[in-house]
């Protein structure tokens, strides 16, 4: 029987000496090729074809995502119409692992035309593209982890890891943020975390659960029950807050002599609770209910004026858990 497991390490273990064999090709090329790129007014096109094309699409979806305005072109659309999408302005990175893919040497011509500065990626710096290239990126792997020597993988994986160290290095100088990050992927939970601030999902205006230091227990029940929060804010005359009262304080109350009708809310309440502000992120604010272990939060402004409210459900509707 075949040894999967063995057969599966063998093939980490070329791959990761194909990785490590890269750092040699970190040299001026490559710094040449990060200039390029930095200095581009256009965008950078990405254009291979095949495993090349596929590991090309990625890449410009990395660089994309990451400050440098990327997109893929495949070379057989491109001879069929699809260079138009390439100006002068632009840099052109082309993918080919022998470097003498025809599919891509057939638009090199019209690109030194167009007069866009070309990249070539390749594993052989005597090939014709490499040598065609304004500068080229050294992706040499010593072996495949086919052991035909046949089906890219190790090839394909240096080539993508080559492509991350351009797009890294790219972020890099351009002082890229995470807010900018979060700029490109407003969606799903990645999107959520860095975008969403304690403002977008908190219960404001009249559905801010609000009652006065001296208004009775059953008042302060009737407001929790009525914003459906499982709490409600306790203030002063001024509106500054000055507790907190929650369904768990009133199971705590349960035990103790407290006539709901007669008592106020200041003999019951939570003083000096955990507050959040609502340009906080909403991730931030679930980290300080998590820490606290509290299932709602009160949002004051700097003068600590309530101005919203939000629970865990919260959080949950909007899809940052």
């Amino acid at each position: 029987m075949n040894d999967f497991k063995q057969l599966a390490l063998d093939v980490i273990h070329i791959e990761q000496q194909a990785i490590a064999e890269l750092a040699q090709y970190i040299d001026e090329n490559f710094e040449y090729a990060c200039q390029l790129m930095f200095n581009c007014k256009g965008r950078v096109i990405i254009a291979g074809m095949g495993k090349s094309g596929h590991i090309g699409g990625k890449i410009a979806a990395t660089l994309a995502s990451t400050g440098t305005p990327s997109f893929f072109v495949h070379p057989g659309e491109a001879s069929h119409g699809d260079l138009g999408m390439i100006t002068g302005d632009d840099v052109v990175l082309t993918i080919s692992h022998s470097g003498e893919t025809s599919e891509v040497l057939a638009i090199v011509p019209v690109i030194k035309r167009i007069g866009a500065k070309l990249i070539a990626m390749t594993g052989n710096p005597a090939s014709t593209l490499a040598k065609l290239g304004d500068t080229h990126v050294c992706v040499a792997v010593s072996q495949e982890a086919c052991p035909l020597g046949l089906a890219p993988t190790s090839s394909t994986t240096a080539t993508l890891v080559m492509g991350d160290a351009l797009a890294v290095a790219l972020l890099n100088a351009r002082g890229f943020t995470a807010d900018d990050f979060a700029l490109s992927h407003p969606g799903g939970s990645l999107g959520k975390r860095l975008l969403l601030r304690l403002s977008d999902i908190m219960h404001s205006g009249e559905r801010l659960p609000t009652v006065n230091v001296n208004a009775k227990i059953k008042d302060a029940l009737v407001e929790v029950s009525l914003k459906g929060l499982g709490m409600t804010a306790v203030v002063d005359e001024s509106g500054q807050l000055q507790g907190l009262f929650t369904d768990g304080d009133l199971r705590r109350i349960l035990d103790e002599r407290i006539d709901i009708h007669l008592d106020t809310i200041a003999s019951v309440m939570t003083k000096k609770p955990t507050v959040a502000h609502q340009d906080m992120l909403a991730a931030e604010g679930l980290k300080i209910m998590e820490d606290k272990k509290i299932n709602g939060l009160i949002i004051v402004n700097d003068n600590n004026i309530p101005i919203g409210a939000m629970n865990m459900h919260d959080l949950l509707k909007s899809g940052l858990i």
